[in-house]
């Protein structure tokens, strides 16, 4: 009997539709660009179609496009990485948070993106006047999978994922980084702007509706059934600056810093407070505990089998370690006048994660 293959229902209903707004699209591509696709199956490009993907000189009478453009792909590479990317992703996301929460997420990534794109480069119509911005196709799943990774760096960011049987091995909270430095050097080199656009806008749109505007349920209080949420994720590690390598952790965070009271001046975002930040980090140490999914086994529990719990013990140190230094940064600070909390940059606080060597110990650094 063939292995049955169990998907959630939103992640079910994106993969098909992947595959038929895709196929959809190629086949109804004026003639040369048809021709184009099957010559170059792996790489072609070519103009979409209006009334499926986002074309800036034509689709601004199709508004679905904003959405539906995230699904349609312009060759096999592109359908085979977001399909991947879906039926993993997807299926560890959505039993994770719930069908329902996974959507509004899935909303918010894939039409975000798009939109600003599509005013990129409309603004860049005005400016240059060049018909090429007016031309060029908007369509594809970069924005979820940039999406995807900053969930996957909230959520199991310890998780050590290996390659090529084990030659390459890479922990979570990595992905993001190098994903962007990947799709910006493609974009200068080859001229692959659109994905450009597309991976810091999707980046940007799941870091900030993870960061500040996500309700979730109280992991730390489940046991209690008291029913409390918590709006956003005020941790130290899901801090904006800690999405970079640590050379670079200090200016990001001063630029971040700027850009967040900026922000708060016009009431735009509400700064944490102390307790928000507190249960930030009382939340990802209980996300560590209490096992979620496996990445590529969503049906098994994380606190299963001895590399898990391994894990599991890692994050856990990670957010005790955040807690207890808070703690005493907190105790041994003079008294001075009270200061408005927007002082962390965009929610940071002075905690940077421990880095592990091979027996999971480390050093604390601070920026």
């Amino acid at each position: 009997m063939a292995p049955r293959i169990n998907l959630p229902p939103l992640t079910r209903s994106l993969l098909a539709s992947l595959i038929i707004f895709t196929v959809l699209n190629t086949i109804l591509k004026p003639q040369g660009d048809w021709v184009t696709t099957i010559e170059k199956p792996i790489t072609s490009v070519g103009d979409g179609v209006p009334y499926l993907a986002i074309v800036p000189g034509s689709s601004i009478i199709y508004p679905w496009v904003f959405l539906l453009a995230a699904v349609v792909e312009q060759n096999v590479f592109g359908l085979l990485i977001t399909g991947l990317t879906i039926f993993y992703g997807g299926r560890y996301l959505e039993r994770a948070w719930s069908s329902r929460e996974f959507t509004k997420f899935i909303l918010f990534v894939a039409m975000i993106p798009n939109l600003l794109s599509f005013f990129i480069y409309a603004l860049s119509f005005v400016v240059s006047k060049s018909d090429a911005a007016l031309t060029t196709t908007i369509s594809g799943g970069v924005a979820i999978q940039a999406g995807f990774l900053v969930a996957f760096k909230q959520l199991v960011p310890e998780h050590t994922v290996a390659i090529a049987k084990g030659l390459i091995r890479m922990r979570v909270k990595h992905f993001p980084a190098i994903f962007l430095f990947a799709n910006t050097l493609s974009g200068v080199v080859f001229g692959t702007e659109t994905a450009l656009f597309l991976a810091w806008f999707g980046f940007f749109t799941a870091w900030v509706y993870l960061r500040f505007y996500r309700t979730s349920p109280s992991l730390s209080s489940a046991a209690t059934g008291d029913g409390s949420v918590i709006h956003g994720d005020a941790s130290d590690t899901f801090a904006f600056a800690y999405f970079f390598p640590e050379p670079i952790h200090t200016p990001i965070a001063r630029l971040s810093d700027q850009i967040y009271n900026t922000l708060i001046t016009f009431k735009v975002c509400t700064p944490f407070s102390a307790e928000d930040v507190d249960a930030g980090n009382e939340q990802a140490m209980a996300r560590a505990e209490g096992g979620l999914p496996g990445l590529m086994n969503p049906n098994g529990r994380s606190g299963r089998g001895g590399g898990r719990r391994e894990e599991a013990e890692r994050r856990r140190a990670l957010a005790l370690k955040a807690l207890d230094q808070r703690l005493h940064a907190a105790a041994n600070r003079p008294q001075a006048p009270a200061a408005p909390a927007a002082a962390h940059m965009l929610g940071e606080t002075n905690y940077e994660p421990e880095r592990h060597d091979e027996q999971g110990r480390g050093e604390d650094e601070r920026s």
